[in-house]
This record gives structure tokens, C-alpha cells and sequence, in this order.
């Protein structure tokens, strides 16, 4: 072996072991990521194209702008509108308590809405690259043209809170009267682990939860950084806040906003597993180069880091540690019932969709991120991994604590789910009950 090999092996052993190495891994702007310049295919990208092409067009509202027209385009439901009034996002000039920013979103896409805004903020999920961020312009002047982000949005949004990888994020914050987040208290990023008691600071929530108490609907009036959580409890009507007729929807739906907790931190660990798969497999044929090793071999430690990943993704996707419901949640706009009936159902009509909301979110703890794009364009060394593994937890022949809040009856029906609505499912369960 010559001495510059030597010399970049060292290298790649220093990068594989050392402190600096965990944040180089995650360099998702180098090959084999490339995140600025690889090709999307996301939701956005493809509208864009159909617009470019004469295929789709976007109407003007005075009102509103080009978002009815791109809600409608992109199959992104009324009913899943939240409304957040802390100082948190791009516009945030244009955010305050009585113009609170109007979010949508569906299983793949997210739409930010300010009052008097100047542009519409989309978040949109590609299969293989992850969260990729736009804007579009809201003006009538000239063709309407999204506008691919190039790098800005991952301060916030590529981070720890987003597991290290360009992704999602609900912060739960204490705001004041502005909407302006009082830091020095700090914040909560929230999913479907998150204490009740700690979701939705700088948020509006319309909808029932019974006993249980948030920090939504309310603002902090004084430097102890408390409020009364009962002032902001089971509202169904916002108008006291702000104009209601200002919005599409008079709604901040409280089952959307579970939802919308779980599918981003569900999303950020399906595209930290594919990214960190690429890059390990990236290293490890690097290195069997250097090695004079097979071109295809997987290296020990590569393995190592994609199991860790795909482990990750398991916890997620079969709701680890979730938090427990102690009273009944209801929502108010329609949201639960519209998004249930965009299911995959089994032969008894069971869906994933399927909400409990009295103990816990969905009735059957499996994600329905299952059935995303992203998760069926992981890296099939990743895939393999996952799907091998989750047909033994669900056979019971998997007993890690992480997975022990699964009674069997559950294993059993979210085994029937799958082998009846995701194929590529049934050779796993075969191989796993033999």
C-alpha cells in the first residue's frame, strides 16, 4: 500500500472515531448526500414542474393569495389547519397573537400562511433527500415561481431537533404578549413522547382533552415565566384572539396537532436512517479501496451505525415511550375524520389511521409513515433491516423493553394491518414465523 493511502487512512479512521467525526458524518452538503444539489422529487418540485409545463395552474385570491389554489394542487386538507402566534418561523415580523401563522399540512407537505405575508413557506418531504424548503411569492405580478431554499432555513431546521438531518420540528415555547419567545425559560421541541403539560406554548388549540392541561392559547404577562393552564383549556372557539374569518378555517385542531407532533419526528428518523446509511456504505467502500477489499463488503462499523439508525426508526414508527392520555381528546374541525378516511384499510376495515385518543394517539401503534414515500425509498440494506426486525417484535419473538407497552393483541392486529395493506410485508412475517 503506498503512503498517501496510509495517509488517507489514517484520515478516515480519525473521522470514524473522534468527536469531530459525529459532525462530519452528518456533512449532508458533501457526496454522498449532496443536499443542495442532488435532484428532489418532492411534492413541491413536482407542482413546480406541472406549473412550468402548462399542467397545473395557481389562482390568485385577494384575500389569500395562491394558498387555497396550492392547497387544493397539492391534496393538502382545510381541516388540518393549526394556528401558531409565537415569533418562531421566517415571517415572523408578520406573527403576533392576533396574527397568528396558519399551518396545513398532509402526509408529505407543509404550508406556512402569514396575514399580509410575502411569501407562502412550504416544508416538502422528497423520498430520498428529506425536508426540502420553498417559498413562493404572493403577488399577482409576473408567473408564480417556488423558490428552492438554499441553506437558510437549516439554522432552525437541521439541528439536534431534528435529529441532525434537514427536517421538521413543533417547539413549544413561553411567549409574551408580541409572541415573542421567552428563551430564558426554555423551550420544548414536542412529538408523541412529550408530557401533555408541555405542548403547544405559542400555539392556539380548538378542541376537548378533558383533565389534562397544555400551555396552548395563552401568553406569559410576567417574568416568572407561569400562566394558568386552565385559562387555555378544551377552547373550542379562538374569536376572543383574534378576526377567525381572517383564515380558511375558524380551527387549530388539537388531534392535528398530535399528528402533526408525531409524522415530523417520525419523518426527521426515516431521513436520518437513509442518510446515515448512505454515508456509512459511502465510508465503507471508500476504505475497502484502501484495503484492497471486496468493493461491495460492509465494514463492522457501518453496520453498527445502521442498526443503531434502524433501531431509531422502530422506536418511532411502533410509538415507544408515548405518552399516556389520562382523560378523552376530541378535536373540532374534522380533521380526525378526514384523515382516517385516506387509509389503507385490511379486509375488517383497520386502519393505521385509526385514532384511540382516549389512552394514546392511534389505536394501532404503527406508524402510518409505513406507507410513505420516504420509508419505501430507504436503502434496502436499511429497509431489510427494519422490516426483518419489526415482523419479529410483532410475532413476540423481539422482547426489547423499548416495545413491551405492545400487548400481543396489538402485535397481532398491527401484524394483520400490514400483511393485508404493505406486500413487501408478508415475506418478512413468513421468515419471522417459520
Amino acid at each position: 500500500m503506498n503512503p498517501n493511502k496510509f495517509q488517507l487512512l489514517g484520515i478516515l479512521v480519525l473521522l470514524a472515531t473522534s468527536p469531530l467525526a459525529n459532525a462530519q458524518r452528518n456533512g449532508f452538503e458533501q457526496p454522498p448526500i449532496d443536499y443542495l444539489n442532488a435532484p428532489v422529487h418532492d411534492p413541491v418540485a413536482k407542482l413546480a414542474a406541472k406549473i412550468e409545463s402548462g399542467e397545473a395552474k395557481l389562482d390568485y385570491d385577494d384575500t389569500f393569495g395562491y394558498l387555497k389554489s396550492v392547497l387544493k394542487e397539492l391534496d393538502v386538507p382545510v381541516s388540518s389547519q393549526m394556528l401558531v402566534f409565537s415569533k418562531t418561523s421566517l415571517q415572523l415580523h408578520r406573527i403576533s397573537p392576533r396574527l397568528p401563522r396558519a399551518l396545513y399540512f398532509n402526509d408529505d407537505v407543509y404550508v406556512g400562511f402569514c396575514q399580509r405575508g410575502d411569501v407562502l413557506e412550504f416544508a416538502s418531504t422528497d423520498p430520498k433527500q428529506g425536508a426540502t424548503f420553498y417559498t413562493l411569492k404572493q403577488s399577482e405580478e409576473g408567473a408564480p415561481q417556488f423558490v428552492r431554499d438554499r441553506g437558510g432555513c437549516l439554522t432552525c431546521h437541521a439541528s439536534n431537533r431534528t435529529q441532525n438531518v434537514p427536517g421538521y420540528l413543533v417547539r413549544s415555547v413561553f411567549a409574551d404578549g408580541a409572541g415573542r419567545p421567552k428563551l430564558g425559560s426554555g423551550t420544548f421541541t414536542t412529538d408523541h413522547t412529550s408530557k401533555f403539560h408541555d405542548r403547544w406554548g405559542g400555539w392556539y388549540v380548538t378542541g376537548k382533552h378533558g383533565s389534562m392541561r397544555h400551555m396552548g392559547n395563552q401568553i406569559c404577562i410576567d417574568d416568572e415565566y407561569k400562566f394558568d393552564r386552565d385559562i387555555g383549556a378544551n377552547k373550542v372557539d379562538l374569536s376572543e384572539h383574534f378576526r377567525a374569518e381572517s383564515y380558511l378555517s375558524p380551527h387549530s385542531d388539537i388531534v392535528a396537532l398530535m399528528v402533526l407532533e408525531h409524522q415530523t419526528q417520525m419523518h426527521n428518523a426515516i431521513a436520518a436512517a437513509n442518510y446515515e446509511t448512505r454515508q456509512a456504505l459511502h465510508q465503507s467502500y471508500q476504505m475497502n479501496k484502501l484495503l484492497d477489499r471486496e468493493p461491495d463488503h460492509v465494514s463492522e462499523s457501518a453496520q453498527r451505525r445502521i442498526t443503531a439508525a434502524a433501531d431509531n426508526v422502530l422506536e418511532y414508527l411502533l410509538m415507544s415511550n408515548e405518552f399516556q392520555l389520562t382523560d378523552a381528546v376530541t378535536g373540532s374541525s374534522g380533521f380526525a375524520e378526514e384523515f382516517r378516511s385516506r387509509g389503507k384499510e385490511d379486509t375488517q376495515g383497520r386502519s393505521l389511521r385509526d385514532f384511540d385518543l382516549e389512552t394514546r394517539l392511534f389505536r394501532y401503534p404503527c406508524s402510518f409513515l409505513i406507507h410513505s414515500a420516504a420509508f419505501d425509498a430507504l436503502p434496502p440494506l436499511m429497509s431489510d433491516q427494519i422490516m426483518t426486525r419489526l415482523a419479529a417484535i410483532l410475532a413476540g419473538d423481539d422482547d426489547d423493553e423499548a416495545f413491551e407497552h405492545l400487548t400481543a393483541e396489538m402485535r397481532s392486529e398491527i401484524r394483520d394491518v400490514l400483511l393485508a395493506t404493505k406486500p413487501e410485508f408478508k415475506k418478512y412475517h413468513l421468515a419471522a414465523t417459520r
